[in-house]
């Protein structure tokens, strides 16, 4: 088999891999069922994903990453061990990997992901920095003196970065992200109508009607849970309005945050950035209204990349193509070789 590249980012609600011969390989619940009886591994991924709130007692559905910090690594390392196996089949030249994990891990939590990798066949392991991944997997690019600003919205963080000469120049990292959103809306349900609603209701009624810009109550969806005071279940219908002060209490905080890193942006760069525009990445980046919302408050213009999910895996497969030009973006690159 020919050698290839994989690029792996490791989020907190999904792990997407890259590979430089096919494009997107995986794109799976970053999720490990295990049994607590022998701390076997039951199901790793979308099989483990369909077990939330579904599972007998000795055995659990949980994530290894939370709030953007890796919580077990013990599953964290068997979680990765078992996608590149997917990914990577049996090979006969071992893949060079470039990782791209979130920027408030630790550099033991670091050390464990790339020893886990090599476990796993890594013929090298590479680490990058999660906005410059998201900027080259939307088409930035970053070897130019040229300002630009990305703001990837993932699962348990928001990281906001500028970047420039292939660097990031100022950030900001907080954990107010996809899931804070999941659990504001599971909060929200609760104590206005007393209904008791899972995880996975709440991201999906976040995707159908979730929206921080002049809702349209038009948009109706059902919500299914457990009604708190009769016991019994129950199932109710919100429109885009329902949602809209819930969600946006926690973009508000997402976009002062943006604002603090432009306070801190050299004027030379905001000037770049006023001319190329914000560019919103991560699955929070879809939420209907944010990009406009976002503008309306900077007063600069924002996009949302193409494929906002998948682009930050996609610039940590492409990563490999500026080693030779810089390596600054890495970290550590020299200190993870097999």
């Amino acid at each position: 088999m020919a050698a290839f590249d994989i690029g792996i980012d490791l989020g907190t609600t999904k792990i997407i891999i890259y590979r430089s011969d096919s494009g997107i390989a995986l794109n799976e619940p970053s999720i490990v069922a295990y049994s607590t009886k022998d701390n076997s591994v039951v199901a790793v991924g979308k099989e483990a994903y369909a077990m939330l709130g579904k599972t007998p007692r000795h055995i659990v559905a949980e994530r290894p990453l939370k709030d953007g910090v890796i919580s077990n690594h013990k599953l964290c390392e068997l979680m990765i061990k078992e996608y590149i196996k997917r990914v990577c089949g049996n090979f006969f030249i071992k893949p060079r990997i470039v990782l791209c994990i979130p920027s408030v891990t630790t550099d033991v939590e670091r050390r464990a992901v790339v020893e886990a990798a090599l476990a796993a066949g890594a013929r090298k392991v590479y680490m990058i920095e999660e906005p410059i991944a998201a900027a080259i997997g939307a088409g930035v690019d970053i070897l130019k003196p040229q300002g630009h600003m990305i703001v990837d919205i993932g699962g348990g963080t928001t990281d906001i970065a500028v970047i420039s000469l292939s660097s990031v120049v100022c950030s900001r990292s907080i954990k107010v992200a996809g899931n804070t959103i999941d659990e504001e809306i599971i909060k929200f349900f609760m104590n206005q109508y007393q209904l008791s609603i899972g995880q996975r209701m709440a991201e999906n009624i976040k995707k159908q009607v979730g929206c921080v810009f002049h809702p349209d109550a038009s948009h109706v969806t059902s919500v299914k849970g457990r009604n708190l005071l009769t016991g019994y279940p129950q199932q109710i219908e919100i429109n885009e309005e329902t949602l809209y002060e819930c969600i946006l209490s926690c973009v508000e905080r997402i976009i002062d945050s943006i604002k603090l890193v432009l306070e801190e942006t050299p004027p030379e760069l905001i000037g770049d950035i006023y001319d190329n525009g914000i560019i919103l990445t991560g699955g929070g980046a879809l939420i209907k209204g944010l990009a406009q919302l976002i503008s309306e408050h900077v007063k600069i213009p924002v996009s949302v990349a193409e494929n906002p999910i998948e682009v930050v895996s996609i610039g940590t497969g492409k990563a490999f193509r500026y080693i030779e030009t810089f390596h600054e973006g890495f970290i550590n690159a020299d200190t993870y070789r097999h």
